[in-house]
């Protein structure tokens, strides 16, 4: 019998929402937020592992690194650092209640003024193994095509042609270069105009996705109103997969 898979993919902005002494830390409502969404898999990006000049600015700033502090009880958090600044480090995280195999981080940095990285979950999800792959590509075009060949190259490496994957991220892509080049390794999303995600107040484009491999797309939905466009300059994005039984 297929199950169903709820993945949502969020850059969460580092759990501040805007720029200066105007800046509001957002983490506490993201917390909520995450765990209303009751999702099988989060695969979230730009998340702070630690920032000391944030923790002083902020009365609140959690004394746990924010994937922790996201996870909902009983959900797993991985994190990777992507990238480490003067005051700290960040990078992408999978939060899920299901069970953590393994997982490992890949250098995807194309040059010296943007540091990026992929993190490899491997869970078991309803007695078969799933491969998670969270991504954040590059702000130039040319980055994040050579991104997305490396990351076909750590497919092929990696993972078993036969073994489901997911690769959700924000790939600051909007146009066919991702179907064109994800399509080499068999990964496939779900294609409709409407589920823009960026910028989250007055959403234009669709920067965040979700791709899969050995299992069918069935849904998707990008949240709207309430608090949502206050949180971050990303909205989510909710994807639903149909995830062929276990043999």
């Amino acid at each position: 019998m297929s199950q169903i898979l709820k993945v949502v993919t969020y850059n969460i902005h580092k759990g501040v929402r805007g720029i200066g002494p105007g800046r509001s830390l957002e983490i506490h409502n993201l917390g909520h937020a995450i765990s209303r969404f009751g999702a099988d898999l989060v695969c979230l990006q730009e998340v702070r592992k630690l920032h000391r000049r944030e923790e002083k600015f902020f009365a609140h700033w959690p004394a746990l690194p924010q994937a922790d502090f996201l996870a909902p009880e009983g959900y797993a958090a991985v994190y990777r650092t992507n990238a480490i600044t003067r005051h700290g480090e960040h990078g992408n995280a999978v939060l899920s209640p299901w069970p953590v195999l393994a997982h490992q981080h890949e250098d995807m940095s194309d040059h010296r003024f943007e540091q990026r990285g992929l993190l490899h979950v491997e869970l078991t999800v309803h007695r078969q193994s799933v491969h998670v792959l969270v991504v954040h590509l590059g702000l130039v075009r040319a980055s994040r095509r050579r991104q997305l060949q490396q990351l076909c190259r750590y497919m092929d490496r990696e993972i078993a042609p036969s073994a489901p994957v997911l690769v959700a991220g924000d790939f600051n892509e909007w146009g066919p270069l991702l179907d064109r080049e994800l399509g080499s390794v068999a990964l496939s999303s779900w294609r409709q105009t409407g589920f823009a995600t960026f910028p989250s107040r007055l959403p234009l484009l669709q920067l965040d996705h979700v791709y899969a491999r050995g299992m069918r797309p069935v849904g998707l939905e990008v949240p709207r109103g309430g608090n949502w466009p206050r949180m971050s300059d990303h909205l989510p994005l909710i994807a639903e997969f149909e995830l062929p039984g276990a043999l």
